[in-house]
């Protein structure tokens, strides 16, 4: 599934399709609040480029369900209710993944400017979000500008993260691709909060992607995260976003299990994984 936006812009989706009908497979690119639909007619839906899901939320979660009620939804609807809300990096922490730092303020909460007090600055951004909106990162001394942000975000409702900007991320952001719990690729991409103090929706989400090699440590970090979803199904696919912390460790800044950019066009093999994983999907008995 995609979005009217994801048709137009997601550039993994005409390799998938491609690459499922070369092997055999019947593949439908489809609108995913396009109607009607009869979903029950489709042996598998998996989500991709529903990138406006994150401003219809509730409308998304429920799409999800009752989609899954049709067929087989990939990743699965509980995975997509619980990856939809950033509240998930507490989970992980509690299972011991090394986890960005996060704290989370909610609407009614109390704070004080000296919550955004951090060495290097702060990172300011609301819980549910998708492709950096309504972020910014502010330097070390702007806490009033920083709570600022918080309050314009609770305000609306929505619960506030705030997270210690790190020196590493100049080193770029590792993203980590799964496919059925299986490493597949890695990029790494340019810093996106390049401008401190703004808030840019209309910034390019991935700049200065290239291949990347993942190190040992790398790997072990993002299977960890993998291994901590509360799901008894492996996905069927993954994106887990790393960066540097102060002692050059790998963090997850981000655990991507919706609709995210798999960036397939960086490595060859790349859409063959993605294929493989969903025929395996597919030759899967429906219960």
């Amino acid at each position: 599934m995609t979005s009217d936006v994801g048709v137009e812009h997601d550039v993994d989706l005409p390799l998938i399709v491609e690459a499922l009908r070369a092997d055999g497979l019947a593949a439908e690119p489809v609108v995913w609040d396009a109607t009607p639909v009869s979903w029950e007619r489709f042996d598998l839906a998996v989500i991709r480029s529903t990138w406006d899901y994150v401003e219809r939320l509730d409308e998304f979660l429920a799409w999800a369900d009752t989609t899954a009620g049709a067929t087989r939804l990939w990743n699965p609807a509980p995975v997509v209710r619980w990856n939809s809300d950033k509240h998930y990096l507490l989970e992980l922490t509690r299972q011991g993944v090394a986890v960005v730092p996060t704290r989370f303020i909610e609407p009614g909460a109390r704070f004080t400017r000296e919550d955004f007090d951090q060495v290097d600055g702060v990172v300011v951004k609301p819980a549910v979000s998708a492709g950096a909106l309504d972020t910014a990162r502010y330097e070390p001394g702007r806490h009033a500008d920083a709570a600022r942000h918080a309050r314009m975000l609770l305000d609306r409702g929505r619960s506030v993260m705030v997270q210690p900007y790190l020196p590493g991320v100049a080193e770029g952001e590792r993203a980590l691709i799964f496919a059925s719990g299986a490493f597949s690729h890695a990029i790494r991409k340019e810093p996106l909060l390049t401008e401190p103090g703004v808030i840019d929706n209309d910034r390019v989400p991935h700049l200065g992607v290239a291949p990347y090699q993942p190190t040992e440590t790398e790997v072990r970090t993002a299977l960890a995260a993998l291994a901590a979803i509360p799901s008894p199904h492996v996905p069927l696919f993954a994106r887990v976003d790393l960066v540097l912390d102060n002692a050059g460790e790998p963090v997850v800044l981000e655990l991507e299990l919706i609709e995210p950019n798999l960036f397939l066009q960086s490595d060859p093999e790349g859409p063959g994984r993605f294929v493989k994983a969903v025929a395996g999907r597919v030759a899967e008995p429906r219960h």
